[in-house]
């Protein structure tokens, strides 16, 4: 491997750790302040473990659940595996008015 190629990866992982802890640092903000966890992974995927008090609506659900949603009023985190799915709600949450972020994987809020 060369060494500008490794110094490349290294910068690479950093930015994306970087990435990963402040969505982090905003959600559990979000969280101190009485928001809502909405877990977008499929109910299975929910069952086998979650954050605490989150609200399973599966991304395919969220459009259909939107004025349940907007019932919470409150700061939302929007959560899955990875957060791919998340990245996805989040937005369409955003395009129907209701204040969200994309809190990518549940396993990072503990």
């Amino acid at each position: 491997m060369d060494i500008p190629v490794f110094y490349l990866l290294i910068v690479i992982l950093l930015v994306i750790y970087f990435y990963n802890n402040s969505k982090s640092k905003k959600a559990t903000k979000i969280l101190e302040n009485g928001g809502v966890v909405i877990d977008v992974r499929t109910p299975q995927e929910f069952k086998a473990g979650n954050y605490k008090s989150s609200i399973n609506i599966p991304l395919n659900n969220i459009e259909d659940n939107i004025d349940k949603i907007k019932s919470f009023k409150k700061n939302i985190v929007v959560v899955c595996a990875s957060g791919m799915r998340s990245g996805k709600a989040n937005k369409i949450l955003n395009k129907y008015g209701i204040k969200s972020i994309n809190g990518g994987s549940w396993s990072n809020l503990k």
